[in-house]
């Protein structure tokens, strides 16, 4: 049998399925010709707004991180979301990522160390990392800040230490004047993240990681409307010598490695369905 039609077992499995469950959807909550006119036109509005990314990035792509990844070794990953744009420029030491001479924001130094599963170090390993900036917006999404800016790429030493300064990231709404955030408006909830840090990990002889680091002391740390926070990937700024601080260590695993049974701290955070009431966004990523 061909890996063609092994594909076409498969497709025809998943897609049966998911028509199955939205009939029986329709079926257990007896939504009425009403119903099925609206959401029949938001799906048209999502497509013709450019917001299927967004859509699935924030209410699909955990769901799928999670079960792809679960049993990796090594570090936990984290949904790449919607943000992400290759070929950031690869930074000479000492690492700082790009920034305006005026960048708004408190200065932060993120360090640590890349190893394989077995805790050697990985010497060159290659960190892209990308953020949003205080004001929880994003290069290359918003007229507000310059392109490039806080996202580039820094290799760690024969050690496999890394350090790379930047700013301190702020909490964000996802863009919600359209119709993914009328749908959050229709459900009660709210469309903040907190404030994080994106990291692609990678090394040679290694499965790249995609991950993010939470900030522990930030607002929505409980209640992520991409539902995205790890335990193990939320960190606690230290200020030391006057600076604050993040130290976080990346294991990758082994290319071809056997995968392990998951440990029950590897999932997301399990938090509540976003409750009413929160407060609306002042501004998503890419508006002023």
């Amino acid at each position: 049998m061909t890996d063609g039609g092994h594909d076409a077992r498969r497709g025809a499995v998943l897609i049966g399925d998911l028509v199955q469950r939205v009939r029986a959807f329709v079926a257990e909550h007896g939504a009425t010709y009403e119903e099925y006119r609206a959401a029949k036109q938001w799906l048209i509005e999502v497509g013709e707004a450019g917001e299927w990314p967004l859509f699935l990035d924030v209410f699909v792509e955990s769901a799928v991180e999670e079960r792809a990844y679960a049993a990796r070794p090594g570090s936990p990953g984290a949904i790449e979301g919607p943000y992400y744009l290759p070929d950031a420029p690869l930074l000479q030491p000492p690492f700082r990522l790009p920034c305006r001479d005026d960048e708004p924001g408190e200065a932060l130094v993120l360090s640590g160390r890349v190893t394989s599963a077995g805790g050697g170090p990985l010497a060159g390993a290659l960190l892209d990392v990308w953020q949003a900036d205080a004001e929880g917006r994003y290069s290359g999404f918003s007229s507000e800040v310059p392109d490039g800016n806080l996202r580039g790429r820094v290799t760690a030493g024969d050690d496999g230490r890394y350090e790379v300064r930047t700013v301190r990231p702020a909490p964000y709404t996802i863009p919600h004047d359209g119709p993914t955030g009328r749908l959050i408006a229709a459900a009660g909830w709210h469309p903040w993240r907190p404030a994080h840090i994106h990291l692609k990990v990678s090394a040679d002889g290694h499965e790249l990681l995609t991950t993010q680091l939470t900030l522990a002391d930030s607002e929505w740390v409980d209640d992520d409307v991409a539902r995205a926070v790890k335990e193990p990937l939320i960190v606690r700024p230290q200020r030391r010598d006057g600076v604050l601080r993040i130290e976080h260590d990346f294991v990758l695993a082994d290319l071809g490695s056997e995968a392990v049974a998951p440990s029950r701290t590897a999932g997301a955070v399990a938090v509540a369905a976003p409750a009413p009431g929160r407060p609306t966004a002042v501004a998503a990523p890419g508006e002023p």
